[in-house]
């Protein structure tokens, strides 16, 4: 059999993400060898420390390549996880460096007709040849890690876990999308787990999905609690709240990280909207534009983002709410979270008693009152 040189017999997957690297590649060694048995896939580990290690593991990877296969056949070489085109000790050997060119020349010179070669690497150093002529030899699937940082804005955040969660081919409503958002934030390893969790329920997912199938974190009940607010709903308010403090959770810390912001942006929206007769956005972020058109003085005193800019978003998901209250009342919260803070910090009371009361003075009183007073 002679050689033949195609790019659809050589696959390079990569990134920095590396559990995209690792599910992707597996999943592609599955399509690739469906089936396969000893004869028809060999995986050489390129997971090692040493550049003894690194060198034999590559040239085990040469050797197999240049093996016909098996009766005929068809055959993958999958050199696997490769940590030594990182940017380390071993990566930066001039050993490695050279046996490593070698296998490119093997590559880009043509495999034998049968036999596929697939790659996979963490968080390889680009800037070296080998990884360019790698890259260049093949077809090249590049998983990152979202370029948001941490000091992203809920928009960008929801906005990354929605197109996942479309990859995925699940359907996942608003709702259900920003609270996926809110307990996953930007650790792709725990999407990705989460929406294969979620895949098997083979219908529409909605919020109450998440809730009861994704895990919650302290800092998916502060938005669960803000987000009860938001809906004026008191009941899972108060589920919220205990939760958290059956996590441990201070009351100081759950009235300065969700109830006081949460109320603070409603109040802010439920202003603008009544001073400058503006109706509640259809969806958040359409607010932008609201606020876009008002005087900078209107605006300059508005909560911000940690890059300065104005966060719309979180002031649009309060106005599109802020239909569910009243100015006075709004006005009314806030003082009396000033009042819980003081309350707290004093120990003036049950924590979980003075939010509770809080919660009832923001939110309406508990369905269990209002039907003994009726």
């Amino acid at each position: 059999m002679g050689s033949k040189k195609s790019t659809a017999d050589i696959v390079f997957i990569t990134g920095s993400d590396e559990a995209s690297v690792k599910r992707v590649a597996a999943e592609t060694a599955s399509r690739l060898a469906p089936g396969a048995d000893a004869f028809g896939l060999e995986v050489i580990d390129g997971g090692v420390e040493t550049v003894d290690a690194a060198v034999a593991r590559t040239r085990d990877a040469m050797q197999a390549l240049a093996t016909l296969p098996f009766l005929g056949g068809t055959k993958l070489v999958w050199l696997k996880n490769v940590s030594f085109l990182a940017d380390s000790v071993t990566g930066r050997s001039e050993s490695v460096g050279a046996v490593l060119e070698q296998l490119c020349d093997l590559l880009e010179g043509g495999l034998p007709a049968g036999v596929t070669f697939l790659c996979s690497a963490v968080a390889p150093d680009k800037r070296r040849s080998v990884y360019k002529r790698l890259a260049k030899a093949g077809r090249l699937e590049v998983h990152d890690k979202p370029t948001l940082s941490f000091g992203a804005g809920e928009e960008e955040i929801i906005a990354w876990v929605g197109q996942q969660a479309r990859k995925a081919g699940l359907d996942l409503d608003g709702e259900a999308v920003e609270l996926l958002a809110a307990r996953v934030g930007l650790e792709p390893a725990q999407l990705f787990a989460e929406l294969d969790k979620l895949a098997l329920c083979g219908r529409r997912i909605t919020a109450r999905d998440i809730r009861e199938l994704v895990p919650a974190t302290r800092e998916s009940g502060i938005f669960d609690l803000g987000n009860a607010i938001f809906a004026r709903d008191l009941e899972a308010a108060m589920d919220t709240l205990g939760q958290l403090f059956y996590q441990g959770e201070k009351g100081v810390g759950i009235l300065l990280a969700s109830i006081v912001p949460t109320v603070r942006n409603l109040l802010l929206a439920k202003f603008l909207l009544v001073r400058h007769k503006l109706r509640p956005p259809a969806a958040p972020q359409y607010f932008s534009g609201d606020l876009a058109r008002l005087p900078a003085s209107e605006t300059d005193y508005l909560p911000r983002k940690k890059d300065g800019a104005l966060n719309a978003y979180g002031l649009g998901v309060a106005a599109k709410a802020a239909a569910r209250f009243e100015l006075e009342t709004l006005q009314a919260a806030f003082r009396a979270c000033s009042e819980a803070n003081r309350q707290l910090i004093s120990s003036q009371g049950d924590e979980k008693v003075i939010l509770s009361r809080l919660l009832i003075t923001l939110l309406g009183e508990p369905p269990a009152v209002r039907a003994q007073g009726g």
